[in-house]
């Protein structure tokens, strides 16, 4: 048996978002970020389709999600981006993760681990060069690295930070950031430290901060087909333009023909004002489609938009169809993404639901069966 609603993801969109930002990254190489199950693509699948593009390295959030990644045969470094924490560092070391280190307390058992496993293990520090939410602040950077270097079993491969703005092309702050970090990892050198990899560039870094690009770029949304400022940065976008990855569709489960005056869904919040034909479908907020939508967002029924009317419930939505021709039980209806010559992308969802594209994607890829095409 299969769900009536699915989540496909287009393996060619994946394979051409990577190559636009393989071209942007002007020689520094890829770390895709797969964290949040590919957000909402599917962790593994997509971390094996950019390992076959040459991704260098991958990002996830937690540990356990490295360790998964391993599982499923991902040779290449695995940063784990948060939650290094002691109970987690068995594993990390275990899987021979790299581990982004934010101070210097966790270093000693760390290194005792890798050294009870005979093994030297590189790490990543996290410097806070503006972003204000984790890392290393630049006047204790220079006590961090030698920590690091003062550890056994630690090799310090590599040095990271995060920008804060780098969707807001207006934004001064970027290039602050830019320069907080390279005038802090030029310390590197006086403190005798040979090759290191310096990476500062998110997907709003890649596309839009000049001279981010440094070693490594760390692309997240870009590679899923989205840009990092939203419905402005497609519209202002050049060509080759990003694809989006995720089409989600359900069903037609049945055609009602109510009189005008009908009340729809809990709490009425819909009322017909004339007779209408509304289309009944088997998806809502257990599936990702929140109840912000109700009596805003619209759908793809035939190729042509229809809107979402009375309040959407835990597994049912109404469509209202009056306008479409002879809708049936079982047609295909889209709710992100493609059909015909019409589209609703994850931007204009997120305007809808008050939030952005990265929320879209999560909650509809996570909540859903999806699978693979093309």
């Amino acid at each position: 048996m299969k769900s009536l609603n699915r989540v496909e993801i287009s393996r060619s969109a994946l394979i051409h978002n990577f190559e636009i930002c393989r071209q942007r990254a002007d020689g520094a190489v890829l770390m895709p970020l797969v964290k949040a199950d590919g957000y909402g693509h599917g962790m593994i699948e997509c971390a094996r389709i950019f390992a076959e593009q040459g991704a260098a390295a991958f990002g996830v959030a937690e540990a356990v999600e490295g360790v998964r990644l391993r599982e499923a045969g991902i040779t290449q470094p695995v940063l784990v981006l948060v939650g290094v924490v002691p109970q987690t560092l068995p594993d990390i070391v275990a899987a021979r993760l790299t581990p982004v280190v934010t101070d210097a307390s966790i270093l000693p058992e760390l290194s005792r681990l890798a050294g009870a496993k005979g093994i030297e293990i590189g790490v990543h520090l996290k410097l806070d060069a503006g972003m204000g939410r984790q890392g290393v602040l630049p006047a204790g950077f220079v006590d961090l690295v030698q920590a690091v270097h003062g550890s056994a079993h630690l090799r310090l491969d590599g040095v990271m930070a995060h920008l804060p703005l780098a969707d807001d092309r207006q934004s001064a702050n970027s290039d602050e950031v830019l320069r907080t970090f390279l005038k802090t990892t030029a310390a590197l050198a006086d403190c005798g430290h040979g090759t290191c990899c310096l990476h500062l560039a998110n997907s709003g870094g890649l596309f839009y901060v000049a001279g981010a690009r440094l070693d490594m770029v760390r692309p997240g949304i870009a590679l899923y087909g989205y840009y990092p400022d939203g419905a402005a940065g497609a519209a202002a976008a050049s060509s080759p333009r990003l694809r989006p990855a995720m089409r989600y569709l359900t069903h037609i489960i049945q055609v009602r023909h109510v009189p005008a005056g009908s009340g729809l869904g809990y709490a009425h919040l819909f009322t017909t004002v004339r007779p209408s034909t509304i289309a009944v479908l088997p998806v809502g907020y257990a599936n990702g489609y929140l109840r912000t939508l109700t009596n805003r967002a619209e759908v793809l029924v035939g190729g042509r938009r229809a809107p979402v009317v009375g309040r959407i419930s835990m597994n049912l939505t109404l469509v209202d169809v009056t306008d479409l021709p002879e809708p049936k039980v079982g047609d295909e209806v889209v709710l992100l993404g493609r059909q015909g010559q019409e589209e609703i992308g994850a931007d204009e969802i997120a305007g809808w639901m008050d939030t952005i594209s990265y929320e879209v994607l999560c909650l509809f890829g996570q909540l859903n069966p999806r699978v693979m095409v093309d």
